[in-house]
């Protein structure tokens, strides 16, 4: 018997890259220069996988408009780039897995929040993008995380249907993404403590890198 095509869905930051901490630096620099200060973990659970203008229009006013939304999107991003450069590498066993997956005929996707400059800042600032079959960013949905449209949207382009598909997450409101889409989630704890996820029942495994996983869970 056929097996199915099956796909690995990654979100981007805080997961292909471990460079959340410096992504709340950045915000919480960018909202103290307005006058408002923020507990760093109570907004990352809070924002982690929604799109900068969400987050500007939740902090500083649904009043907002698209363009200044934009500008003040550019300067918030330009400082995460320029704190996380010096940094900027993939999570350990990353590299070896994308490898394994290609080699056994696994389709991979990106489904992030981020903006297309930073897409670009990783994908091909650390030359990943020719792995993934499909990359879908927040340019490329209506409705950010924890609606599952960004990986929705990574199944269709990959010829997958959702139950084929493993999700690789770190946010709360991505892995809730991933359960309303369908798809089992294996979780990085790159910035939240294991015990923020043990309430989801479509998580499979949960590490500190990539190494860390079975190969048998997930090519099984």
């Amino acid at each position: 018997m056929t097996m199915p095509q099956q796909a690995f869905v990654f979100d981007m930051d805080g997961t292909i890259v471990d460079n959340m901490a410096f992504h709340t630096d950045s915000w919480l620099a960018f909202f103290a220069r307005r006058g408002v200060t923020l507990d760093a973990d109570e907004f990352f659970r809070a924002t982690a996988g929604r799109q900068g203008g969400e987050i500007m229009r939740a902090y500083l006013g649904e009043h907002l408009g698209d363009e200044e939304v934009g500008l003040l999107n550019h300067e918030k991003e330009s400082v995460y780039r320029e704190l996380y450069a010096p940094h900027r590498k993939t999570v350990a066993g990353f590299d070896a897995l994308v490898t394994r997956a290609r080699l056994e005929g696994v389709k991979l996707a990106v489904a992030t929040a981020a903006p297309p400059a930073n897409i670009e800042f990783t994908l091909d600032g650390l030359d990943l993008r020719k792995h993934f079959d499909a990359v879908v960013g927040a340019a490329d949905v209506a409705r950010s995380k924890p609606h599952p449209d960004v990986f929705l949207k990574a199944a269709e382009r990959c010829g997958v249907q959702p139950e084929h598909c493993i999700v690789f997450e770190d946010a709360p409101l991505g892995v809730e993404a991933a359960r309303r889409a369908g798809m089992r989630c294996v979780v990085l704890i790159t910035t939240l403590p294991r015990d923020a996820f043990t309430d989801f029942d479509n998580v499979i495994a949960i590490v500190r890198d990539f190494s860390e996983l079975k190969t048998e869970l997930l090519f099984g």
